[in-house]
C-alpha cells in the first residue's frame, strides 16, 4: 500500500453500502431508495475503518443511500454533510429502475459493457459526461482542501469512472475495475501528480494514509 505525502491532499471515493435493490436493479437517481440494514451496518464499518484520520470534510452524492452510508462517519468525525452534486449517480435515462435481468438482454447492452465511451443512455447521460463530471467533482473538492484529508461518497459507475481517469486506463475498459458496496478508493493530490493510493479497499483500517497532527508529535 502506498502512503500518501504529508502535503499532499487525499481524497477518499466511498461506494454507498448495499441497499434492497443492490446487484438486481438500475436505480439510478430514482428518489427513495435507502440502505438495506447490511448497508447500515457497512456504513458503521466504513466509520470505524477512517478512525485516525482527521478528516477535514465529509462529502455526500445528493442520493439518499450515499448520505445514509455517509452519516456515521459524519457523527464521529464531528463534521456537517457536504452535498455536493457532481458525486451523483449517473443518469440512466429510460433505463432507470429497469431490472439487470432484462437489460442485459438489450442489444445496447454489448455496447455498454464493451465500448462505453460510445454510449448515451435513452433520455439520459453518456459515460463520458457521467466521466468528466465526476472528475471534475473530485478535483474540485481536492482543491478546495489543500493538505487535507476528505471523504467523498458516491457510487459504483461513477467512482469507477473516476479511478479509471486516475490511474490513465481508457473509459472503454472502466466495466473492469470493481467498486463493491462500502468500499473505499483513495486518490492523492501532489503538487507535481495525482495517483490512487487504493483501489476498492474493503477491509482494515485506513489510519496509515494520513496520521493525525497529534500522532506525530
Amino acid at each position: 500500500m502506498k502512503k500518501a505525502a504529508e502535503s499532499s491532499t487525499i481524497v477518499l471515493l466511498i461506494r454507498h453500502g448495499q441497499t434492497p435493490t443492490t446487484g438486481q436493479v438500475l436505480p439510478g437517481r430514482a428518489p427513495g431508495l435507502h440502505l438495506a440494514p447490511r448497508g447500515h451496518e457497512q456504513a458503521r464499518d466504513v466509520s470505524s475503518r477512517l478512525e485516525g484520520l482527521d478528516l477535514q470534510a465529509v462529502y455526500s452524492s445528493p442520493m439518499e443511500r450515499a448520505q445514509e452510508t455517509a452519516a456515521p462517519t459524519v457523527a464521529a468525525q464531528e463534521q456537517e454533510l457536504l452535498i455536493d452534486d457532481g458525486l451523483i449517480e449517473c443518469d440512466f435515462g429510460q433505463w432507470t429502475g429497469e431490472k439487470l435481468t432484462e437489460l442485459n438482454k438489450l442489444p445496447a447492452w454489448k455496447e455498454v459493457q464493451n465500448s462505453p465511451s460510445t454510449f448515451r443512455f435513452p433520455d439520459g447521460e453518456s459515460f463520458v459526461e457521467m466521466q468528466e463530471r465526476m472528475v471534475e467533482a473530485v478535483t474540485d473538492i481536492a482543491q478546495r482542501h489543500p493538505g487535507e484529508v476528505i471523504a467523498a461518497f458516491s457510487h459504483a459507475d461513477t467512482i469507477k469512472a473516476a479511478v479509471a481517469h486516475f490511474v490513465g486506463t481508457p473509459l472503454d475498459s472502466f466495466q473492469k475495475i470493481h467498486i463493491d458496496t462500502a468500499s473505499v478508493s483513495a486518490v492523492e493530490f501532489g503538487k507535481e501528480h495525482t495517483r490512487m493510493l487504493l483501489t476498492n479497499s474493503r477491509t482494515g483500517s485506513l489510519s496509515y494514509l494520513r496520521q493525525p497532527e497529534e500522532a506525530k508529535e
